[in-house]
């Protein structure tokens, strides 16, 4: 059964937000390497950890999405 469009929409939604997380943890782990080469270790340490959370709740969004496809997670037409 195809999707309707209010869960197409969140399945495009949760798909962007799982893709710009990925995006900045990109951005943090190269500001990370910068960073340790620079000999600031500590706060290298700390994007990279904040970076390292950013990938959990990108693969836990993509799981959402894939639930929704599946119609396990549905929304309800909204005004």
């Amino acid at each position: 059964m195809p999707l309707t469009k209010p869960n197409q929409q969140l399945r495009r939604d949760l798909k962007k937000a799982a893709a710009l997380l990925k995006w900045s943890g990109v951005d943090l782990m190269q500001a990370a390497v910068r960073l340790s080469e620079a000999g600031r270790e500590d706060e290298a340490k700390e994007l990279l950890r904040i970076a390292s959370s950013y990938q959990d709740i990108e693969d836990r969004l993509a799981d959402y999405a894939d639930e929704v496809r599946a119609g396990r997670i549905a929304r309800e037409k909204y005004q």
